[in-house]
């Protein structure tokens, strides 16, 4: 095969753009566009994604599933950005680190779906422990996060900087931290339940808060309601051994508190421009509790620099090509 070529069919939403930048100046493939006026001209689209070698989906779920059934040959393998097919059975789930043989089935499959940005910090996180039974499969997650509000698209990306425009004094009160999915039954929490092991899924609260870009995923854990607790010590060293040879996840240091900012504050936005998760254990063994946090970009190990790593799986390129800093 020569120089593998690429499609980003919705290379000019949020995903997508990053996406293409990301790979515009590497030159061991080949990125194929679409002309701009013909963005919305499904024979245009279904054209390129049958020339491409992976097509890369950022698209809504229904337009992503009615893309891959325009495909009509057995070359063409697809990398899928939406929520459409994480769940399905006959997509693998575009977390590497998830499993020892993940990378595996990602390089010998044709379709991949690309994980959400909240799940891949859940999944970090909470797996690997009940993988090991170190909590037990019946355990009520709970999942409070934040991201930036570039996650929303460009609909709140423009929402968000028209605030920068108006009175500062006014536009710091529009809406510093917003929880939203009230409702619950989030579309991520199927996604969060299957691959993380749990029988149940978990009680999950995203919210957006007043900066572009990052996010902060925290697990609270009251050990206290298990017959069998396990310390911070022996959660932290579950998830530290399952990914001592990860170089896109790293498990900080056991409740240091220089990580801290003023010893007291945990940043959302040290993991911005990285393809990296951090994942953090704090914990009181003398009152049994517990939170695991998992840091990282939400438009980078959460969205781009994600399907960037799955893409060079796919291929059988050099992992990190296209994510150094």
């Amino acid at each position: 095969m020569g120089t593998p070529k690429v499609f980003i069919d919705g290379e000019a939403g949020t995903t997508g753009l990053q996406i293409y930048q990301r790979l515009a100046h590497r030159d061991d493939l080949e990125v194929i566009s679409i002309d701009p006026a013909k963005r919305k001209d499904g024979a245009e689209r279904a054209k390129l994604i049958n020339a491409a070698d992976v097509a890369i989906l950022c698209l809504p779920d229904d337009a992503a599933r009615e893309a891959v059934g325009w495909i009509n040959n057995s070359k063409t393998k697809v990398l899928d950005a939406s929520t459409a097919h994480r769940t399905d059975a006959a997509w693998v789930y575009g977390f590497p680190e998830l499993d020892p043989d993940q990378r595996q089935k990602i390089a010998s499959t044709s379709r991949v779906s690309n994980p959400g940005c909240y799940p891949t910090g859940f999944l970090a996180a909470i797996a690997p422990l009940v993988r090991t039974d170190t909590l037990p499969s019946s355990f009520p997650a709970t999942v409070n996060a934040i991201s930036g509000y570039s996650g929303g698209g460009k609909k709140m990306i423009a929402q968000y900087e028209g605030f920068r425009t108006e009175d500062p004094q006014q536009a710091e009160s529009k809406s510093p931290y917003s929880p939203y999915g009230l409702k619950f039954g989030h579309k991520h929490v199927k996604e969060m339940q299957k691959y993380s092991g749990l029988t149940h899924t978990p009680l999950f609260v995203p919210a957006v808060g007043d900066f572009e870009q990052g996010m902060v995923v925290q697990m609270p854990l009251p050990l206290w309601a298990l017959d069998n607790p396990p310390t911070g010590a022996q959660i932290h060293r579950v998830l530290d051994r399952h990914y001592a040879k990860e170089p896109f996840v790293r498990v900080m240091p056991y409740q240091q508190p220089e990580l801290l900012r003023d010893g007291n504050f945990l940043e959302a936005k040290t993991a911005v421009n990285t393809n990296e998760v951090q994942l953090f254990v704090f914990a009181n063994d003398n009152t049994q509790e517990a939170l695991l946090v998992a840091r990282l970009d939400n438009l980078g190990k959460g969205a781009s620099g994600a399907a960037v790593q799955n893409l060079n799986i796919m291929l059988g390129l050099p992992e990190d090509s296209g994510l150094q800093p």
